[in-house]
């Protein structure tokens, strides 16, 4: 058994530390080991993992570059497989209809569906007014409980003692406040 009072004693201080340092990482062990074993298994039984051959070319809607390698539908239904057996014969067969279904295996979007705005804008500005709302508050909470009062060397009064005082000790009288000072007639040169 463990005594505490043992291990509370100036002497064994260090053991005792050593016992907590002992115990969090044990339990850091264990911890990390269950989410390690959780996400194997997770990986072992397929779920959620997406099985991307990224050596082979992926299908994307580009305005810049139109025709993809490869084509949007990968696995033909066989309806579809039907349809491209027609295409490769005459294109006056074939209605208005087909030929939409034959673009459609080919290719997700049409320009037009490309070029159409959409309404992403809206979210982004909504988020940025949304963050600055949140740094007002932030700020309105910190001048309220975090900052004190303004110190009283901000003020005019003060300020105005302290020049005096500047330009009675003649301080910088080269460059500085000093030589600006015109000490026959008390003004500013």
């Amino acid at each position: 058994n463990f005594c505490y009072r043992q291990l509370r004693s100036e002497s064994n201080m260090y053991t005792l530390f050593k016992y907590y340092r002992m115990l969090g990482s044990r339990a850091l062990s264990l911890v990390t080991r269950r989410a390690l074993s959780t996400s194997v298994c997770m990986q072992a039984h397929g779920r959620g993992i997406a099985r991307i051959d990224y050596s082979l070319p992926q299908y994307v809607d580009r305005k810049d570059e139109p025709l993809s390698a490869i084509d949007f539908v990968g696995h033909l239904s066989g309806e579809q497989k039907s349809l491209k057996e027609k295409e490769k014969s005459s294109w006056v067969s074939l209605s208005g209809e087909d030929k939409l279904k034959l673009y459609r295996i080919r290719f997700e979007q049409s320009f037009v569906e490309m070029n159409k705005s959409s309404s992403e804008w809206k979210t982004v500005i909504g988020g940025i007014f949304f963050m600055i709302g949140c740094s007002g508050l932030i700020y309105l909470w910190q001048r309220l409980f975090v900052f004190g009062d303004v110190p009283h060397t901000f003020e005019d009064e003060w300020r105005a003692k302290q020049t005096k005082r500047m330009l009675d000790m003649r301080m910088n009288p080269i460059l500085g406040v000093s030589s600006k000072w015109d000490y026959e007639k008390n003004e500013w040169k």
